[in-house]
């Protein structure tokens, strides 16, 4: 078994702490009850799982990245932004190239 990085880490941290609080909801939308249910979902979401192969393992931890980074400012701050520092075409622009715009 191969060692967890930080980042994996925190993800199944983040997952337990969703687990005990009673907010894990399964994919079918109902909440977690199991314990071993909550763990095999950390572990799936971290790339992590033994159950899985490597290619598997990397493709949902790049996703759990994709849905874990859309931390930072929302579209509305990058537009009001870029509309202080004069940025044209900024409404036509989506967040990720607001961000690039800017500089961020």
């Amino acid at each position: 078994m191969t060692k967890q990085t930080g980042e994996q880490k925190e993800i199944v941290r983040d997952v337990m702490h969703d687990f005990k609080e009673g907010d894990l909801k399964s994919a079918s939308g109902r909440k977690v009850r199991s314990r071993k249910q909550a763990v095999a979902i950390a572990l799936h979401e971290a790339g992590t799982s033994t159950q899985e192969s490597p290619a598997d393992n990397r493709r949902n931890l790049r996703r759990t990245r994709q849905t874990r980074g859309s931390e930072g400012p929302t579209r509305e701050e990058l537009y009001e932004e870029a509309r202080r520092k004069g940025v044209s075409g900024r409404s036509r622009m989506s967040k990720a190239e607001l961000s690039r715009a800017l500089g961020h």
